[in-house]
């Protein structure tokens, strides 16, 4: 399972390496420095990101392993429920094999507030689907396992209603944006982070929508950090 690395193992790391390799390879970019945050305005965004056609050829959703152990494995929380607990407006009582009771979220798609954590789903804000279509097909399933537990970048998971994420489904901006309207600049621009820090592409109708839409959400920015 890929996680991110914590600021000590990877000091550790680079001064182990720094006695096993040649000089000029120890001055290679530090982590810290190649996952720095990226920001640019939503038009800028869209320009960033490579026009492929896509392919569905091969793919399964078991292909993408979730939900794993999350980012603390010894507390017995898996993703989803790590990402429940974090994206709570009321944080709910953590329980024996972290069972949530109580607790309120806010499902932004619809501007739905939510009681019951069991009526929510953990969207992946570009689905696996679409996720294979632009590039993931090519990756490792453990690079597809750390995508699909993504909890690097607040905007790769979301806790929203089932009915608001049943209803996307696999669907691009192209063919779904959520129904509350004032959303959709906040929507784009996660859609657009979650796309720019895995280097996944977009198709010729995906990108035509993307710069409609940011045409409307021009003083909107798109914030990034490239996955490990």
């Amino acid at each position: 399972m890929m996680t991110l690395m914590k600021r000590g193992t990877i000091a550790a790391a680079i001064a182990t390496l720094a006695l096993i390799v040649p000089a000029q390879a120890a001055e290679a970019p530090s982590p810290e420095t190649a996952a720095a945050p990226q920001t640019a305005r939503i038009g800028i965004a869209v320009g960033k990101l490579s026009v492929r056609t896509e392919d569905r050829t091969g793919y399964e959703r078991t292909k993408f392993k979730h939900w794993n152990a999350g980012l603390n494995p010894s507390n017995g929380c898996n993703t989803r429920n790590e990402v429940l607990i974090s994206e709570a407006v009321t944080t709910p009582t953590v329980g024996a094999r972290c069972a949530l009771t109580g607790g309120k979220w806010l499902s932004y798609y619809d501007n739905k507030t939510v009681t019951s954590a069991s009526a929510l789903d953990i969207d992946h804000m570009v689905p696996l689907a679409e996720a294979w279509d632009s590039g993931a097909s090519a990756w490792t399933a453990a690079r597809r396992e750390a995508y699909a537990n993504d909890q690097g970048q607040a905007a790769s998971l979301a806790a929203v209603t089932a009915a608001s994420n049943r209803s996307k489904s696999d669907q691009d901006p192209a063919e779904w944006l959520p129904p509350s309207n004032g959303v959709i600049c906040r929507y784009t621009s996660e859609w657009l982070a979650t796309k720019l820090r895995w280097n996944l592409t977009i198709d010729t109708a995906e990108q035509t929508r993307l710069r409609q839409i940011a045409a409307g959400c021009t003083t909107t920015n798109v914030t990034w950090t490239t996955a490990p």
